[in-house]
C-alpha cells in the first residue's frame, strides 16, 4: 500500500510513519507534505496514492482548501484535534478520523476499516470528498443538545442547567443527576438516552453507570492494566474506573 502523509508537525509525521510500518512493513510512504500548496501540486503531478493520512491544520491553512483546488479520489483518514461535535462530519465524509493524540490500536482499526471498504468483494462506493458538505457539517454544531433538565424535588419541580450538573450515575437501577453543589435528583431517562442529548464537548460516558461533566474530574490516578481511577467533585461513594479501551479517548477529551 502506498500512503501519502499530510502533516506539518515533523515528530507527529515520524510517529505516524512508524505506526504505519508497524501495521504493515510493506507500506510505502510516498511523501510527507506540510502545506496546502505543495499538496495540491503533488496530487496534480503524481498518481493517486492508496491512502492519504491528512491533518486538518497544516502550515498554510486547513486541508479543506486542497479539496477545493484538486479532485482527491484516494481514501482519506483525517487526523484531527477538532471538538467532538464536529467529528460526526468526518465519519460521514471520509474513510475514518483519528482524534489526536491517538494510539496504534486506533490507527489499526482505521486501517482495517479501509481494508474492508477497498476489498474486491466490497460494494462500490465513491471516496471523493465533497468539501462543501464537509465544511457545512463542521460549521453546524448540533443544536439538539439539552441546556436544562426538569427534575423532581419533593413536591416541586426544578430546572437544572446542564452547566450545573457534575455527573449522572446509576445506583440500584435509579438514575441520579448530581449537581455541582452535591444535590441529587432522579431522572427518568436511561444513560444511553442521556448520552445522545448531552454535548460531548462537556460530557463523557465513563462507563455503563456514569456520565461525567468535564469540570467534575478533580484528579486522575494510574490504575492496573492501562486503566485510570478518578476523583470527582463532589465525591462519589464508589470507585470510578475508566477502562483501558476508553482511557485514550478520555484523556483526549480532557486535554483540549
Amino acid at each position: 500500500m502506498k500512503v501519502l502523509i499530510v502533516e506539518d508537525e515533523i515528530l507527529a509525521a515520524e510517529k505516524l510513519s512508524n505506526m504505519l510500518k508497524k501495521y504493515d512493513s510493506s507500506i510505502q510512504i510516498l511523501d510527507n507534505l506540510t502545506a496546502v500548496e505543495e499538496t495540491v501540486k503533488w496530487l496534480q503531478q503524481h498518481p493517486a496514492p492508496d491512502l492519504i493520512m491528512m491533518d486538518i491544520q497544516i502550515d498554510d491553512g486547513v486541508c479543506f482548501e486542497i479539496f477545493q483546488q484538486v479532485e482527491v479520489s484516494s481514501p482519506v483518514i483525517f487526523t484531527t484535534a477538532y471538538d467532538q461535535y464536529a467529528i460526526k462530519a468526518f465519519q460521514v465524509h471520509s474513510i475514518d478520523y483519528l482524534l489526536k493524540p491517538f494510539s496504534f490500536e486506533k490507527l489499526e482499526k482505521s486501517l482495517e476499516k479501509l481494508k474492508k471498504i477497498t476489498s474486491p468483494t466490497a460494494p462500490p462506493s465513491s471516496s471523493i470528498i465533497n468539501v462543501d458538505e464537509l465544511l457545512q457539517a463542521l460549521q453546524q454544531k448540533d443544536l439538539s443538545y439539552k441546556s436544562r433538565f426538569l427534575v423532581k424535588a419533593g413536591t416541586k419541580i426544578r430546572s437544572i442547567k446542564t452547566e450545573d450538573i457534575a455527573y449522572i450515575y446509576t445506583d440500584r437501577k435509579l438514575n441520579l443527576l448530581v449537581t455541582n453543589e452535591g444535590d441529587r435528583y432522579p431522572l427518568d431517562q436511561s444513560l444511553d438516552e442521556l448520552t445522545q442529548v448531552l454535548d460531548p464537548e462537556t460530557f463523557f460516558r465513563a462507563n455503563r453507570q456514569l456520565i461525567l461533566q468535564i469540570d467534575s474530574v478533580s484528579a486522575i490516578h494510574p490504575y492496573f492494566k492501562g486503566r485510570v481511577k478518578l476523583d470527582l467533585t463532589p465525591p462519589l461513594d464508589a470507585e470510578i474506573i475508566i477502562s483501558s479501551e476508553k482511557t485514550p479517548d478520555f484523556k483526549a477529551w480532557l486535554d483540549r
